[in-house]
């Protein structure tokens, strides 16, 4: 399906699962906050969210459901952007833990990861000294012995019970070229339907680099493998979020930024908010000569079934 011309879809990730609150006073993680943020990003321009969960006492990654219902229906009822939840969340639990929110809220968007990788933010914990939590330390530094499960089987499973059961479409996570070629697989033996939607991820620890050259090889072989039955959008994480979502709008594809992908605003200079960075790329894809999507627009270019049709 082609993209409406010059518009340009910004997803922004207001707190995700990589981030401790010791590294920047601006994450999120009560329920408060998470909706002011989310909501202040779809005023900026942002016409998809998307939501991970936190322990509101100690900033820890959450998949509570209870916990996602303390915001959901307060960014709902403020906002007409597009929630999308995650279902990645912790690394250690098993699928069936990890889509229990969406679940439960039958949201219009959830992320699925394409494929198992390692998946790692230990180098992370060398960076600081104090901490405001004691578990963030060690959940950084174990990091290196995780492996991000998302078998065919898990793929499969999620297919059903949120794809099919509910009505949910997926932004497909491809940390790497392989998991273009899973997901091929996935829509020739329908699990999923045209038009999907496919973020590509550069620079995780585990995942593709944040080479520009990986960017057109991850699009090349998209376009190759997809024709015109998808949309497609990066994430760049840490210091090539602002560069990667720049190259893509100008290649046609969309962006998504947020601070569950980079700390900064720029080099050097922490982001003061979410909203910050929709602003800031906002800007960079107006002034470049592309429209940024509404989320009614994003709705109709995703395919999405619409916001009356979720659960909370």
């Amino acid at each position: 399906m082609a993209r409406k011309k010059n518009k340009t879809i910004i997803s922004c990730a207001i707190t995700g699962a990589i981030h401790t609150p010791t590294m920047s006073d601006a994450l999120p993680y009560t329920a408060e906050d998470i909706a002011k943020q989310a909501l202040d990003a779809a005023e900026a321009g942002a016409s998809i969210l998307h939501l991970h969960a936190r322990n509101p006492l100690n900033g820890a990654v959450s998949i509570d459901p209870d916990h996602f219902a303390k915001f959901l229906p307060v960014i709902k009822a403020e906002t007409d952007a597009v929630i999308n939840i995650s279902t990645g969340g912790s690394l250690l639990t098993t699928m069936a833990e990890r889509i229990a929110p969406a679940k439960w809220a039958s949201p219009e968007m959830c992320s699925l990861n394409m494929g198992s990788m390692n998946f790692s933010m230990h180098p992370l914990a060398d960076r600081y000294d104090d901490w405001k939590f004691d578990w963030e330390e060690e959940y950084l530094r174990n990091s290196d012995s995780y492996i991000f499960r998302n078998t065919f089987a898990d793929i499969k499973y999620v297919a059903k019970e949120l794809g099919d059961d509910l009505g949910v479409k997926f932004e497909h996570e491809c940390y790497d070229v392989g998991h273009l070629y899973n997901l091929k697989f996935c829509l020739d033996t329908g699990m999923f339907k045209a038009p999907i939607f496919i973020q590509f991820i550069f620079g995780i620890l585990g995942g593709i680099g944040a080479d520009m050259d990986n960017l057109m090889f991850m699009k090349q072989t998209a376009d190759r493998l997809f024709g015109d039955d998808y949309q497609w959008s990066v994430l760049g994480a840490g210091n090539s979020q602002m560069s990667f979502a720049t190259t893509a709008s100008q290649l046609g594809g969309n962006v998504r930024v947020g601070l569950e992908d980079s700390l900064f605003i720029k080099r050097g200079e922490l982001a003061e908010s979410n909203a910050q960075q929709v602003t800031k790329i906002r800007r960079i894809v107006e002034d470049l000569g592309c429209e940024v999507a509404t989320p009614d627009e994003a709705r109709e270019m995703l395919g999405l079934k619409g916001p009356n049709q979720t659960a909370f």
